[in-house]
């Protein structure tokens, strides 16, 4: 099963997809909009695209497992998408993953305008890479 994982941001939009089985990332891509309904409609077309089968959303809590403060938005966001691909937005604990990201691309010598136009892909991916654990579990 094909698995689209979304980054959201106000200004850019990671998103990562798994290859076929489900297993590995397969692609990443930003969205670069601070439309969330233009965003929505673009995800929308990659879920098209890439056959996705499931989305999956990083979802914003705190360090003790409470509901951060973008967490209405980001519910609010999960329904315009859900409404756009008529598929429902598993939400997932996305505590550490922009953290992480910038840690990969700082030991990979990401700088400046490279890494800010890199990091929410990375970010999807570890979204990705937690949920298809998950699953695999």
């Amino acid at each position: 099963m094909r698995v689209l994982a979304i980054d959201y941001g106000d200004a850019r939009t990671g998103i990562a997809v798994s290859d076929k089985t489900g297993m590995i990332v397969g692609q990443t891509t930003v969205i670069h909009s601070r439309n969330a309904k233009k965003t929505a409609q673009e995800i929308a077309l990659l879920v098209q695209q890439t056959g996705a089968e499931r989305l999956v959303m990083g979802f914003p809590r705190n360090m003790d497992g409470t509901e951060g403060p973008r967490a209405a938005l980001y519910r609010e966001f999960a329904a315009l998408v859900e409404q756009e691909c008529s598929m429902p937005v598993i939400l997932w604990d996305e505590r550490r993953t922009t953290v992480e990201a910038h840690n990969i691309l700082s030991d990979c010598n990401y700088h400046g305008k490279k890494r800010k136009n890199t990091v929410d892909a990375v970010a999807a991916s570890l979204i990705l890479e937690g949920y298809l654990s998950f699953l695999s579990r």
